[in-house]
């Protein structure tokens, strides 16, 4: 939900746009021919994708355009509910590429896709606005009317958030290092390996081990390391299969790999079997995920605001500072998380997700709903938090039929405070996405 707070709103449109312009069926086929036109660009745009090979990339960068416009669905739908008069729904910035009305409602592209907006009329003191809307304005609304057209952009987000996290619980599960897998079955250079003669196999679970059930890498560990020459009996999970085998561990100090000794000499005779393990994957029910969703969805919310304090203290602005200074000796850019993305950051970001698979981009689409629902509720304007703390304001100050509004205009120096910050990020974040890229954060 943006506004242009230093200039006063456009114009509504007069009663008589509504009644004496186009007929139903005018309308109707106006409307056929928009949907016309934006399947042709729907189209054009995806045979660019399939030509250049980069149809994933825009499909991750059309979810994050559709999660911008959700934010503002909620917006809209809060305002539409609490009968306010909303004048436009638009996704990008400047002038108009393409729009068509319905109702009192336009609804578009503009030139500059870098957000989207609802038009909410009378949003502060400060607008003007026709006597006849006059009751239709956000500022007449009721305090709780208020709170939600203002809070329902970051809940819609948060929604969001949560459906992906669910989703990549059900289709992926967790990683629990009380599940021993098989990561990796490999060959001894002088002989081969036991793992290979049991027919082990890569994305196996070890569920016990001589009869002793297997929770950590270590116990599985201690087990062969202490049985050399002895046959353990394994029972591994393949899928929905649950399969008996036995291996025989070979002393580690007579086993070589490519050509160098498994164990130093004058080690402890130490059985080993050939395979690499690591942490298994556990998979939840739908109600177990329901409740593992909410609790990871409030700790890595927790852990945002966290890094967003972090961010704007006085240290978080000097190493801010700093890796624009020395980019490439600071660690901040090593990692993906550790500063603000730009456009160009966040397609990079984009195409390393689509190439790393479905899950990585889950995994991005969540961490975008959740930074963007919190950052939005920051308490200043022009922010969705700077009108909820207004609205709270107004009505502390509000008497029994003595509604007070807020002198908007004396609330702009701290406003444009607030732009110009966002300006600065957002020039800095490009420059270092152009000249500084960091890594790609889906390589483990």
């Amino acid at each position: 939900m943006k506004q242009d707070l230093s200039a006063p709103m456009e114009t509504p449109y007069n009663q008589s746009e509504f009644t004496d312009g186009p007929t139903l069926k005018d309308a109707r086929k106006l409307g056929g021919r928009h949907l016309v036109e934006l399947v042709v660009v729907l189209g054009i745009v995806v045979y660019v994708g399939l030509y250049t090979h980069t149809l994933g990339t825009l499909g991750v960068v059309a979810a994050i355009v559709a999660m911008i416009m959700i934010h503002e669905l909620g917006h809209f739908i809060a305002a539409k509910l609490s009968g306010m008069k909303v004048t436009e729904y638009f996704l990008g910035f400047g002038p108009r590429v393409w729009s068509f009305r319905r109702g009192e409602t336009e609804y578009g592209i503009k030139l500059l896709p870098l957000g989207g907006y609802v038009k909410v009329i009378g949003m502060s003191s400060a607008d003007e606005v026709p006597p006849e809307d006059e009751p239709r304005t956000y500022r007449q609304a009721s305090f709780p009317r208020r709170l939600a057209v203002g809070v329902a952009g970051s809940f819609m987000h948060f929604v969001m958030a949560f459906g992906i996290l669910l989703t990549i619980l059900v289709m992926y599960g967790f990683a629990n290092p009380n599940v021993v897998e098989i990561g990796a079955v490999s060959n001894f250079s002088n002989q081969t390996s036991p793992a290979i003669l049991a027919h082990l196999k890569v994305g196996e679970t070890v569920i016990s081990a001589d009869g002793k059930r297997v929770t950590s890498a270590n116990e599985l560990a201690n087990i062969l390391g202490s049985s050399v020459q002895k046959p353990v009996r394994l029972v591994v999970q393949d899928g929905s299969k649950r399969i008996s085998t036995t291996v025989t561990p070979v002393d580690g100090r007579t086993v070589k790999v490519g050509g160098q000794s498994y164990l130093p000499k004058g080690s402890k005779a130490r059985g080993v079997i050939g395979i690499g393990i690591i942490p298994g994957t556990s998979h939840y029910g739908i109600l177990g995920a329901v409740t593992a969703a909410g609790v990871d969805l409030w700790s890595f919310s927790a852990q945002t605001v966290s890094s967003l304090v972090s961010h704007f203290s006085p240290h978080g602005i000097s190493q801010y500072f700093g890796q624009l200074v020395h980019p490439s000796t600071n660690p901040a850019s090593k990692g993906a998380q550790a500063r603000f993305a730009s456009p160009v950051g966040i397609v990079r970001l984009a195409s390393q997700a689509a190439q790393s698979g479905f899950q990585a981009v889950l995994a991005l689409l969540f961490s975008i709903n959740i930074f963007v629902g919190i950052f939005n509720m920051i308490p200043l304007l022009p922010l969705d938090g700077g009108h909820v703390v207004i609205a709270i304001y107004e009505r502390l100050r509000s008497k029994k039929g003595r509604p007070y509004h807020a002198d908007i205009l004396k609330l702009m120096p701290v406003t444009y405070a607030v732009i110009f910050v966002l300006i600065l990020v957002s020039v800095t974040a490009l420059y270092l996405d152009i000249a500084h890229p960091v890594g790609n954060p889906f390589i483990r």
